[in-house]
């Protein structure tokens, strides 16, 4: 059964560039494959950066007025079970800023933008 998302919410629903993280440089966020993080309208999405892959069960929600998604996550981290949560907020139509969390593990603030035809991603 799928959920709907909220007309506010939409915008945030997108293939997101990750630019910046707090706990690892460029270099690192961009190791396997540009980094990144989807958010579908049916609440899935996904993630990757360094060798990190997640799926993400969303719910739109808001943060000071502005469209957000919280999230829960499970994937692999160079072939081991990892699992978290984290929250996304579009600052403008040119920018996403949340925190990602490693259960029992690291966390980090990321900065994201829209991909550009120069970003080229498997998916």
């Amino acid at each position: 059964m799928g959920r709907g998302i909220p007309k506010y919410a939409v915008r945030i629903t997108d293939r997101w560039r990750i630019v910046e993280m707090s706990g690892w440089d460029r270099d690192a966020i961009d190791l396997v494959e540009p980094g990144f993080i989807e958010f579908s309208a049916d609440g899935t999405g996904q993630f990757g950066f360094i060798a990190v892959r997640g799926w993400l069960d969303s719910r739109p929600v808001e943060r000071d007025d502005r469209p957000a998604v919280e999230f829960t996550w499970e994937g692999v981290d160079e072939g081991d079970q990892v699992s978290g949560r984290g929250w996304a907020v579009l600052v403008d139509d040119e920018t996403i800023e949340g925190h990602l969390f490693f259960h029992l593990g690291d966390d980090s603030t990321f900065r994201a933008e829209p991909f550009t035809p120069a970003d080229s991603v498997d998916g």
